[in-house]
């Protein structure tokens, strides 16, 4: 069979944009080698090094069938369906998808053991990230050649935090399946990028286009006109850094990264690391104020790793601020993000040199009693038992009170405009004009003397 024969039988599933035609019918072109029917083994073949063995024994399953009944080749049209299915699939169809790999019949009441989902997941994860790997884009490079990877241990925390809601109602029903995948959009957004790029192989060229748009802009839409988004940042700061010793892997930046919102969602830039930057309070605002939305992550003795992100541009003062995409997550022992609950205001805090307010940077909660709290005195802090500020909440750290070994911050996206971008001037002692990073020094040591209550005084060394 030619390359036009399965056009024309792409043109005939009447499911598929005209678009979705020339993906499937030169996957399938290649798949079935010219021929109008795929083999199993040539399936397994094309694409048994792209992904988890067992996301190829679900595909194979979905494809071919099982037992008595499992076919020896399959047409086009069921070929495609699974594209479309895994791509752009209502939640009927990618139950479908579920059931059928797991070797459940689709009419079949019975429910579904927890594990057998979870492990589906798992294999979509572990997928994911190994297309990672194999592309090896720009995105994955920026990270990889920094010494990030992906480790099988966070893989699985992944993939139980996307099956969570699951969790402890097993057995599953039909109807509690269809509205976990209703709500799952991450796993949606891996699927597609799996499937994509699975489909995709058979013409390299525009894979390869593909993946060269993400590396430059993150999301793109490729010359087929279908729509994708990578979850993987590109990272950015680290050129003279030859190998950066940063405590998240490729699974917990994407897991971050999902929740994000969209529009921060492409790129990090690094702003502070205590093993690069040494352990300073004073060092890590002067590298995180007037930076824009951010992300901070930080390791207790205890191994537990932990978060927030910050919407807003950090500024020191003495009042909380922020907005509501503001959310608390945690990395280690398990994955969990807490969004806002919009019963206060408390998302950001940060303050030095005062004395009769707290002094340090908070997120979430009240004075005291904080989802997060990082303590001036550079290396303690403490993540209280609720905080009402986000929903579902629970204690980050190991303990209450921690003590932490490593603390990095990421800015997301473009950095505000400084005054001196904006036509503003700054000035210092004499009426001087100061620019570059003494206009900045100067900005933060006067933020830091004019909330004293008690007038204006040089702040004492930190």
């Amino acid at each position: 069979m030619g390359a036009n024969s399965s056009k024309k039988l792409a043109a005939k599933c009447s499911f598929l944009s005209k678009d979705e035609q020339l993906i499937v019918s030169n996957s399938f072109k290649l798949a079935s080698r010219n021929s109008e029917k795929i083999k199993e083994d040539e399936l397994t073949k094309l694409w048994g090094a792209q992904m988890d063995p067992r996301l190829l024994q679900y595909i194979n399953n979905y494809l071919f069938g099982q037992g008595e009944q499992k076919l020896l080749t399959v047409d086009l049209e069921r070929f495609a369906e699974l594209f479309v299915f895994c791509t752009r699939g209502t939640v009927d169809e990618k139950v479908k998808v579920l059931l059928t790999s797991l070797g459940k019949s689709e009419d079949e009441s019975e429910d579904i053991p927890y594990n057998l989902v979870k492990e589906y997941v798992e294999s979509i994860v572990s997928s994911y990230m190994k297309i990672q790997r194999v592309s090896n884009s720009k995105q994955y490079k920026s990270w990889s050649s920094r010494g990030c990877t992906a480790h099988t241990q966070n893989s699985q925390r992944l993939a139980e935090s996307l099956t969570k809601d699951l969790c402890g109602e097993s057995p599953l029903s039909r109807k509690l399946l269809e509205s976990w995948l209703q709500g799952s959009t991450i796993l949606g957004q891996l699927l597609l990028f799996v499937f994509m790029h699975l489909y995709n192989i058979s013409h390299k060229d525009k894979a390869a286009s593909i993946i060269s748009q993400e590396g430059d802009q993150g999301s793109g839409e490729s010359n087929d006109g279908v729509r994708e988004r990578s979850l993987v940042p590109f990272c950015r700061g680290l050129d003279l850094i030859p190998s950066y010793p940063s405590i998240l892997d490729l699974n917990q930046i994407v897991f971050i990264n999902a929740n994000l919102p969209q529009q921060y969602q492409l790129e990090w830039r690094f702003l502070f690391s205590s093993e690069i930057h040494g352990e300073s309070f004073s060092t890590l605002i002067g590298r995180i104020v007037n930076q824009g939305p951010s992300v901070l992550v930080l390791e207790d003795r205890s191994g537990y790793v932990f978060g927030g992100f910050a919407p807003a541009n950090w500024a020191l003062g003495p009042n909380f601020f922020g907005d509501d995409s503001s959310f608390l997550f945690t990395l280690s022992p398990r994955m969990r993000v807490y969004m806002s609950t919009g019963y206060n205001q408390h998302f950001q805090y940060l303050n030095l040199h005062q004395q009769t307010l707290p002094n340090g940077l908070a997120m979430g909660g009240q004075h005291m009693f904080c989802g997060l709290w990082v303590d001036a005195r550079y290396g303690e802090g403490h993540s209280s038992e609720s905080c009402t500020t986000y929903a579902a909440y629970q204690q980050l750290s190991c303990s209450k009170e921690f003590k932490f070994r490593h603390m990095e911050v990421w800015g997301l996206g473009q950095p505000p405009p400084t005054p001196q971008e904006k036509g503003e001037r700054v000035t210092g002692k004499g009426g001087s004009v100061l620019d570059g990073n003494a206009e900045s020094k100067a900005m933060l040591k006067m933020a830091g003397k004019t909330m004293h209550s008690d007038g204006l005084r040089e702040p004492p060394n930190t």
